[in-house]
């Protein structure tokens, strides 16, 4: 057997040891025996082999080399499952999963020091899987479930909410892992919409419009939207009106549907000026 040597900091490396969460986590993916399992970051497997006996297939992603040998020896000879050696912000994920709709399940622990990239990369192949089971940093789970007017409502909330309904599982202590993180983690699922939450106009747009909005969270939504140059400040402000938006608010207090509303307009401004 390959020999492991100590968690890596650098990497974000904490374990999860505790059978009872890693229990949870299976039941919170409501697993079937046809399904088609990825786990990113699997780490020494202590969630692998809980997965390993449920589904119909099992890909294993791990960046650090050491691990993904010791994976590969473990399940050498099982035909089910598959050990990739690899970055999985980097890697062909379409390529090696295929293209088939809502073919794939995710279960993984995600490296804390990357999720939030992590999110964004499974975001853009949304279409590929059916539920996201995902371990992350409290913090960022905080931030994906928040509601308007509070300091974790941000950009994640509202371009992971658009595509997902999201939902908190649990709360999981550092004692859960080795080492012990210095934060509480939150189990969370996600489910992919077949269609946006509300209409949009442009995606590009909407997203522009939501990062330009929270680019400085202390000033006005008027000013952040001109800081943007998403239009003219003339433009800006009659789009405002048109939309019945304070421009004095703040960014973290409109809901969604007042920020696909400003992306339908600042589309359709754009699509007439072209």
């Amino acid at each position: 057997m390959t020999a492991l040597r100590r968690p890596l900091k650098a990497l974000g490396q904490n374990f999860l040891v505790d059978g009872n969460i890693i229990a949870k986590i299976i039941r919170a993916a409501e697993l079937t025996p046809e399904d088609r399992i990825l786990e990113i970051g699997p780490g020494r497997g202590a969630l692998s082999e809980l997965l390993a006996q449920h589904g119909s297939w099992l890909t294993l992603v791990e960046f650090d080399h050491a691990l993904a040998a010791a994976l590969k020896e473990r399940y050498a000879g099982n035909d089910q499952i598959t050990v990739i050696d690899g970055d999985i912000l980097a890697l062909d994920l379409a390529g090696v999963l295929g293209a088939e709709p809502a073919a794939w399940k995710v279960v993984a622990n995600l490296p804390y020091n990357i999720s939030t990239p992590i999110l964004f990369r499974l975001l853009e192949l949304r279409g590929l899987f059916s539920r996201l089971v995902l371990m992350l940093q409290r913090e960022v789970g905080e931030r994906l479930v928040a509601s308007p007017d509070c300091a974790d409502y941000g950009v994640t909330t509202l371009l992971l909410g658009l595509w997902f309904d999201i939902r908190r599982e649990f709360i999981v202590p550092p004692t859960c892992f080795h080492p012990r993180p210095k934060v509480d983690s939150a189990v969370l699922s996600f489910v992919p919409l077949v269609r946006p939450r509300v209409e949009v106009g442009d995606e590009s747009v909407f997203r522009k419009v939501v990062k330009g909005a929270f680019a400085m969270r202390r000033k006005t939504l008027s000013n952040c939207l001109k800081a943007a140059e998403l239009a003219s400040p003339d433009e800006m402000y009659g789009i405002l009106e048109q939309c019945g938006i304070d421009g004095k608010r703040r960014g973290e207090t409109l809901s969604m549907e007042e920020f696909a509303a400003l992306s339908r307009c600042l589309t359709t401004l754009q699509t007439v000026g072209r």
